[in-house]
């Protein structure tokens, strides 16, 4: 089987892809213009089918974060006195890796303590333990975070070459 996807054909999108068996690449290209005269859209307009759904700025952008609701929480913050169309798709894209990275970070906090669920630890643990992550957040304080565990290398007991007999001058209050 060959995977036929046709860069110079932009109507072929990713869940059109079809599945042939050809022999030779010239009627591969004819069998893919017979399925998109086949599935071709109305005429007039651009396309658009009238009468159906329509679809949200977030579904036409790929993204979980809701394009519309930030777009009108952009114009009633008063930001700006005009809003572009590309603003909210971009900040929503931006914060939807942000909580992506973070969640999955968090996500592995929580795996490696053998617990399901993230709790704030579990996001703190993987704010504090990212470089970046760190810099951008150092001034955040998580509700439930705890801190990161550390115990300062002073206040370690100091190792010595025998067991029972500390090294000589070792001792701070040997006179």
């Amino acid at each position: 089987q060959i995977l036929c996807v046709d860069p110079r054909r932009p109507s072929v999108q990713v869940s059109d892809v079809l599945f042939f068996y050809v022999p030779h690449p010239v009627s591969l290209i004819k069998m893919v213009e017979k399925a998109e005269k086949k599935e071709k859209a109305p005429k007039g307009g651009r396309g658009v089918k009238k009468g159906g759904k329509s679809t949200s700025r977030s579904a036409k952008a790929g993204l979980q974060f809701p394009v519309g609701r930030i777009a009108s929480l952009l114009k009633k913050g008063r930001y700006s006195s005009r809003i572009g169309a590309g603003a909210p798709v971009y900040l929503a894209a931006v914060l939807e890796y942000m909580c992506a990275e973070i969640l999955e970070l968090a996500g592995n906090a929580a795996r490696d303590n053998k617990k399901t669920r993230v709790i704030p630890r579990h996001i703190q643990l993987a704010i504090r333990n990212d470089e970046e992550l760190n810099k951008l957040l150092s001034n955040v304080t998580i509700a439930s975070g705890g801190v990161l565990p550390n115990i300062h290398q002073v206040l370690l007991p100091k190792k010595s070459d025998k067991g029972g007999k500390p090294e000589k001058g070792s001792a701070s209050q040997e006179v």
